[in-house]
């Protein structure tokens, strides 16, 4: 595994499915600020609460010139299940080889009562319109994450 990639880094590229059977790039948000918030699985609440954190905020984001993105290496329908239980309108990735969550460092062993295993660090990446990454935060905690990515993106206009 290598360096975590962090602020004034170029993002690293990556082209994977989408929950509507499209595919969604990096390329796709250039000349805009991009939320790239990687968490580890679909219907769990931390998850979900970060999820139904994120889309409540979308207009504000959207109004403050930035999209938002999520990712984890679920598939693509455990995805869409997931939007249409928690009628979510975000665009959700799917990184199902792990070759993105490798690339942003966010694939890491993690440990459970003792238990190690590998699994995806909740972590966000706030990239600029230019495509370097403006913000990083890792190990995210999800009360007031949304609220405090969302300030962040307003001081990068």
């Amino acid at each position: 595994m290598g360096r975590k990639p962090g602020p004034g880094d170029k993002a690293p590229d990556f082209e994977l499915p989408d929950d509507s059977g499209g595919s969604k790039s990096l390329r796709d948000f250039a000349g805009k600020a991009l939320v790239l918030y990687f968490y580890p699985k679909d219907n769990t609440a931390g998850c979900t609460q970060e999820a139904i954190d994120f889309n409540g905020l979308r207009k504000a984001f959207a109004k403050a010139g930035a999209a938002i993105l999520g990712v984890s290496p679920d598939s693509t329908a455990s995805h869409a299940k997931f939007k249409s239980k928690h009628k979510l309108a975000l665009d959700l990735i799917s990184d199902e080889s792990r070759a993105m969550l490798e690339a942003y460092g966010v694939w890491t062993e993690k440990s459970l009562y003792g238990r190690k295993y590998m699994g995806v660090e909740r972590t966000t990446f706030l990239i600029a319109p230019d495509g370097r990454i403006a913000d990083v935060w890792h190990k995210v905690k999800v009360a007031g994450h949304a609220a405090a990515v969302l300030a962040a993106v307003e001081a990068l206009a």
